[in-house]
């Protein structure tokens, strides 16, 4: 143990593990932030004519932080109840559509609902072979197009001989 560390924690006498873990934090912070380095900022604002504006900073921040303070800040009761109000009528629509969706439960707990994944990889194949033969489709409908024309070339050239 280095010596700082041992001469607070001999200082203090911790009686259980809690105190000696708290006593051992509060000496590596007391290092670090001797380590630290000096924050300029602060003594270079108080130095040049501004520290009034500290305390009215500190005086705003702890009104903010004060819970009476949100209270002040909430939204009235009667408020709240206009709201409510001006929207009644959307919110009861969308309570009988959540009843709505309650009542069809059931059938998205059905068994047939529950086993949709274990489709999907079939489904997937599936739709790659019909893309594959919509493509076949396709070339032999060219084919029979021109062997239709083809054809009619041949007929008209016969009638016409």
């Amino acid at each position: 143990m280095p010596g700082p560390l041992r001469k607070c924690i001999g200082q203090n006498d911790p009686s259980t593990i809690d105190d000696f873990v708290s006593l051992v934090e509060r000496q590596l912070a007391k290092e670090e932030l001797a380590r630290a380095p000096p924050m300029t900022g602060i003594k270079d604002s108080l130095s040049h004519g501004r520290p009034k504006t500290l305390p009215g900073m500190v005086e705003d921040l702890l009104k903010y932080l004060d819970p009476q303070f949100i209270d002040k800040i909430t939204v009235p009761d009667a408020i709240k109840v206009e709201f409510i109000l001006a929207e009644e009528e959307f919110i009861l629509s969308q309570a009988s559509l959540l009843e709505q969706l309650s009542g069809l439960r059931p059938l998205l707990d059905s068994s047939h609902i529950k086993v949709v994944p274990e489709h999907a990889s079939k489904l997937q194949s599936l739709s790659q072979i019909h893309v594959q033969q919509q493509d076949q489709c396709k070339d032999l409908t060219k084919d029979v197009k021109m062997l239709f024309e083809d054809y009619n070339k041949m007929v008209s050239f016969t009638a016409s001989s």
